[in-house]
């Protein structure tokens, strides 16, 4: 197993499990060998295909890849993931073709040398062996040929993929002057002038607004939405009745067995029958705390065989006590050597047992531990309930009751949201799983109530009505929107112009005091400094002032207007990055710079190739 794993991370190995190309790692081994072509396919590629398999799989590896990094799968967009693996396997489709027409490929005297390297197909003495190959081969139903296909495959479009993205050049100098532009420091003076301090100022009149709705009417369009009931509950809102003795002691079982405790007590019994055996054995007892040997009194008093050695039984064995083994193992708990039980009444009579060995592992006892186990047993019923309560639900959902009837048979609060949007959504429920399903094609259409949907630590069911598809506004309701863009507007124009005024105002040090009320004194400041504004930051930088002056700037901002007043820009004299940090930024970057070359590619690519998606086979895919 471990030479699978190291085989798997080598180059040969990558290349079966990931294939490589950081953008198109979609699929595993099992997705390219699937013995034939698949008769239906979800986009034409040139003169290949991406089958309807080939992209169910990625699909289900992509998924369950994202959902090993996710705490609450909700959050998950399907929409997004069957986008992204679909991209990603016309790509490669692209690059597969294009690799092939510019004659790229690799001989098997290559392939052969990388696959001897390989210690999974080494023997014991380090030698490649034919048995350990074949084995690799039948485990995946690959004959030789198949392998060797797929090898020159994806090393060719590594060879493709080298000659795009490594050609990426970043020189150090390059590096060296972004590194500086991070070191750079000035004092800065801020002063913002909010647009919403303007707007009463702002006239609009209707030619506005329908000047404004002509030019833009094809952005102007309403949000899909729907008005939305639903139901939510988590094992935290599940009321549970309190715990009973025996599940108590079901958790304290639990917590035994996973201690891998074994109980090495030696017991000796005295046994007592007939119809006197309750005052014989209290009687007994009462000697015994008085100082009476045991040993002598199972001798004379025990009904029982082994009160002749002495009452000697050895470890206890609940299967020997059947119903009893309880009630026995409780008297027992606790109990060191030289310690003796009050009479139990048993199937067999009334038994009094003391400890007379003890070569085990302590356990704590139950009652010690009573406030533990009862959470635990708590916990273990809450969610047992909250299991049997999802069941119930579902099952109600799946009969076609009403969310109102569901809510009503299950006790549960009845939610609403209004106006619930598909895009932009800012509500209690905007998990895209959640979206997903309320805007579900069928579920709409039928009104129905969705299975449940898990939300983080709980689950929610939704059932829509109401539903407004997107549209293109009418300029009456268009017409809030549109006023509130142009008032921002021409109020942020407004505060733009007093913004210059004063910025025009200031040209020397001197000038700042003058200002000085309104001028907020932000001290010294760097390229990161979490104060400004990302547009603030950018004009903070933007202008080198004279020696020993400043220099005053003005610029739309996000909140309006903003006026900078800086001096002169210093820059640290030494980087605090050592050589081969800067080595590796540069690296990052010439990646980044290659991955989109890489992309601008494959742009290429499609006008050369043409790209048919095959919609109805998709819609099927996704469940639509």
């Amino acid at each position: 197993m471990d030479k699978l794993r190291d085989f798997l991370k080598s180059w040969p190995g990558r290349i079966l499990l990931i294939l490589c190309l950081s953008p198109l790692a979609l699929l595993g081994i099992e997705s390219y060998f699937q013995g034939g072509v698949d008769p239906n396919q979800v986009a034409q590629v040139g003169e290949a295909s991406v089958g309807l398999s080939e992209y169910q799989n990625a699909v289900n590896s992509r998924r369950s890849e994202i959902l090993e990094q996710l705490d609450d799968a909700s959050l998950l967009n399907e929409d997004v993931l069957h986008e992204q693996v679909l991209k990603g396997l016309i790509d490669r489709t692209l690059l597969e073709q294009q690799a092939g027409k510019l004659g790229m490929t690799v001989s098997d005297d290559t392939i052969n040398r990388l696959l001897l390297q390989e210690e999974i197909f080494k023997d014991e003495n380090g030698e490649f062996s034919n048995e350990q190959f074949s084995f690799f081969l039948r485990q995946r139903g690959m004959t030789k040929d198949q392998l060797f296909a797929e090898f020159r495959n994806q090393l060719s479009l590594d060879q493709l993929n080298a000659s795009i993205v490594g050609t990426a050049i970043y020189p150090m100098k390059a590096v060296n002057q972004l590194i500086d532009l991070q070191l750079e420091s000035r004092n800065v003076w801020l002063q913002r002038f909010n647009w919403q301090d303007y707007q009463q100022q702002v006239n609009l009149t209707d030619a506005d607004i329908q000047t404004y709705y002509d030019a833009n009417k094809d952005t102007l369009k309403s949000d899909a939405m729907v008005d939305l009931a639903y139901i939510q509950i988590s094992p935290s809102t599940i009321k549970v009745d309190d715990i009973t003795t025996e599940e108590l002691q079901q958790q304290y079982e639990a917590y035994k067995q996973g201690l891998a405790v074994v109980d090495e007590r030696q017991l000796s019994q005295i046994l007592v029958t007939g119809d006197d055996a309750k005052a014989r054995a209290e009687s007994i007892k009462n000697r015994l705390d008085k100082g009476e040997s045991f040993t002598a009194l199972a001798k004379a008093e025990s009904d029982d065989p082994s009160g002749e050695t002495g009452g000697a039984i050895g470890r206890f064995n609940p299967s020997v006590f059947g119903d009893d083994a309880a009630a026995v193992e409780t008297a027992l708990q606790g109990l060191s050597v030289g310690d003796v039980t009050a009479p139990i009444k048993t199937s067999f009579g009334y038994q009094i047992f003391m400890v007379t060995e003890d070569s085990g592992s302590k356990v704590p006892t139950m009652e010690s531990m009573r406030e533990e186990l009862t959470a635990k047993a708590k916990e273990y019923k809450r969610q047992a309930v909250y299991a049997d309560k999802v069941t119930a639900i579902n099952d109600l959902a799946a009969d076609g009751f009403s969310i109102e009837d569901i809510a009503q048979q299950e006790n549960v609060a009845l939610k609403r949201i209004k106006d619930y949007r598909k895009e932009n959504n800012t509500s209690a429920l905007s998990q895209p799983a959640v979206i997903n399903q309320a805007f579900d094609e069928f579920t709409i259409q039928d009104q129905a109530v969705t299975a449940g949907i898990e939300v983080g630590t709980g689950t929610v069911w939704v059932q829509p009505s109401n539903y407004r598809p997107t549209k293109t506004l009418a300029l009456a309701a268009a017409t809030p929107r549109i006023t509130q863009i142009l008032r921002q507007q021409k109020a942020s124009a407004l505060a733009l112009k007093d913004a210059k005024k004063l910025a025009a105002n200031i040209k020397t040090p001197a000038d700042i005091s003058k200002y000085s009320a309104s001028l907020q004194a932000l001290g010294e400041v760097s390229r990161q400094n979490a104060l400004l504004t990302e547009k603030e930051r950018s004009l903070a930088f933007s202008t080198q002032a004279p020696e020993n002056g400043i220099v005053a700037l003005a610029s739309e901002t996000e909140m309006g207007a903003s006026v900078l007043v800086g001096d002169r820009i210093e820059t640290q004299r030494q980087s605090q990055l050592s050589d081969l940090e800067k080595s590796q930024t540069a690296n990052i970057i010439r990646d980044n710079l290659g991955q989109d070359q890489l992309q601008d590619y494959l742009d290429y690519l499609r006008l050369v190739y043409k790209v048919d998606i095959n919609e109805a086979n998709m819609a099927g895919a996704q469940g639509r």
